[in-house]
């Protein structure tokens, strides 16, 4: 069942953005100390005859290290255009079988780890320590962690590691540095809004069912999913709301989204309850780049599935191109 508006209130749908005066300021002062530090990259035998695949690792928020894979087409042509790949919530980057799409297209195919929430060998931690100025709380997940300061928040420390995963990309010799877009699903498409808008080098943007848009309106309107763990916080913390949902504000991709350039591709399940279609559409309303939206009327957070890839494909092609390799 449709668990938002209809699909004509939705498309005219354009909430006053709730945007901290600082917010450019904020994320100026966040990049810029984010802190230097190698890119390595660390052959990794998967088994793969057609692909090749390197354990990388680069320096994220505040120089912390971040673990990547790039999968690479052996069969190339001088540095390929590349697809930097941010994952869904609770997830990582897994192994290297799960992402095979993107290189069988014949592009380079970075995949980011989400640190503290992937499982498995040679994840990325969360180091950072929130607690000796007492903000430390929150509730189970990590949408509230830290949320009582923007300065302490996860997505802080996660949206910076998202950006330098674009550098991490550039800094390899297999990848065209003029030719990166970035995408993701859920948490992965709130990411990639925000890096769209935090950089202006990219050449398109996906963001399939994106997650952190619009939180005021999402944890009242879904019990499910990570919008939950707001309520559920708040629950506890009765006279803490606006001060939360001003920290919120920080790295709400619709406010990314206002400051983003590249072409961009979203799409939105209108039975999607972890995701609502209504925050969806307001990053998409918002979005300042050329844009275009693939609506799935019967789908709830899967949206469009392996069912939307090629409309991921021609996307790619048309605006980073057809890789060599493929010609």
């Amino acid at each position: 069942m449709l668990v938002d508006m209809p699909l004509e209130r939705l498309r005219e749908y354009r909430p006053e953005p709730a945007e901290p005066a600082d917010f450019d300021a904020f994320w100026k002062q966040t990049l810029d100390g984010a802190g230097p530090g190698p890119v390595t990259f660390e052959p990794y035998d998967a088994g793969l005859n057609t692909v090749q695949v390197q354990d990388v690792t680069f320096p994220g928020w505040g120089g912390q290290p971040v673990k990547a894979w790039l999968l690479l087409p052996r069969h190339r042509r001088g540095p390929l255009p590349a697809v930097v790949q941010y994952i869904g919530y609770n997830g990582g980057r897994g192994t290297p079988y799960e992402w095979l799409t993107w290189t069988a297209a014949g592009y380079a195919h970075l995949v980011m780890d989400n640190r503290g929430q992937g499982g498995g060998g040679k994840t990325t931690a969360d180091t950072a320590d929130v607690a000796p100025d007492g903000h430390g709380s929150s509730s189970p997940g990590f949408l509230t962690r830290g949320v009582e300061d923007p300065g302490k928040h996860y997505y802080r420390r996660l949206i910076t590691d998202a950006v330098r995963a674009v550098d991490a990309a550039k800094a390899s010799p297999d990848v065209a540095a003029d030719r990166i877009a970035v995408l993701g699903g859920s948490q992965g498409g709130g990411l990639a809004l925000a890096v769209a808008g935090l950089r202006d080098d990219l050449v398109a943007a996906i963001a399939d069912v994106p997650f952190l848009c619009h939180y005021r309106r999402a944890s009242q309107i879904t019990d499910s999913g990570p919008y939950a763990e707001i309520a559920r916080f708040l629950k506890g913390h009765r006279f803490a709301a606006d001060d939360v949902l001003g920290t919120l504000a920080y790295f709400d991709a619709v406010n990314f989204a206002a400051r983003a350039t590249a072409p961009a591709w979203f799409s939105v399940g209108l039975m999607d309850n972890i995701c609502p279609p209504s925050t969806v559409f307001a990053a998409y309303h918002r979005y300042a780049g050329p844009k275009q939206i693939e609506v799935f009327t019967y789908n709830g957070h899967e949206g469009g599935a392996a069912y939307d890839v090629p409309r991921k494909l021609a996307a790619l092609h048309d605006t980073l191109g057809v890789p060599e390799a493929e010609q």
